[in-house]
């Protein structure tokens, strides 16, 4: 039985828990669900079971490719959906990122584990610029719309409110059931303005429901 630690493994869990305390440090004050604590866990975890690959008896590549598999389950449990959008893949991508950093601390590339998590923070950093940038741009969506009843005024009505507010309105497909009313358009207009779209059909009393 050897209990003897190595200077190198010692180096390479310092440097992992520095790597993963950066990047927890910017969830962490986003108030995302895997925050400073999370982040260093995993990075931590990664470069344990990258040591132990690297020292265990007939050591393989096996437990590191696990790893993957096991970030994907924590990854999981971060992502929800609502009925308007899918949150936590950005916080399910840093995880996975974190656990990447975490084996390469643990194979001793330290200096590229510093690098790449530099480059993480800065994409973090820069999302939120990129993102209003994106936002002041033209966007399309296919609204899905269940009139309460069969009456045909009813689309005209819909495609004059949504003009009103300033987005662009297309219909690409009308049905009928049970004496209701369905339609498909495609909306196309800046983000704010669909945004107010959602509003505006929610206090349509018109409308049965819409995706």
């Amino acid at each position: 039985m050897d209990f003897t630690i190595e200077l190198q493994d010692m180096v390479a869990m310092l440097v992992s828990m520095i790597c993963g305390g950066i990047i927890g440090f910017e969830r962490e004050y986003r108030s995302k669900s895997a925050g400073f604590r999370t982040i260093i866990l995993i990075s931590l975890g990664s470069t344990i079971f990258t040591i132990v690959s690297r020292h265990g008896v007939g050591a393989d590549d096996r437990i590191s490719a696990n790893i993957i598999t096991g970030i994907g389950f924590i990854g999981a449990g971060v992502i929800f959906k609502d009925k308007i959008s899918v949150r936590g893949l950005t916080t399910a991508a840093v995880i996975w990122t974190s656990a990447a950093i975490g084996m390469t601390t643990g194979i001793g590339y330290h200096a590229l584990a510093l690098a790449l998590t530099l480059i993480t923070l800065a994409m973090l950093l820069l999302v939120t610029r990129i993102e209003k940038l994106i936002a002041g741009l033209q966007k399309e969506k296919l609204l899905s719309i269940k009139f309460r009843s069969g009456e045909f005024d009813q689309i005209k009505l819909l495609q004059s409110t949504l003009q009103q507010i300033g987005l662009l309105i297309e219909r690409l497909d009308v049905g009928k059931e049970q004496d209701q009313l369905t339609a498909v358009f495609r909306v196309s207009g800046k983000k704010d303005k669909l945004i107010a779209m959602n509003e505006t059909l929610a206090a349509m009393p018109e409308i049965v429901s819409f995706t």
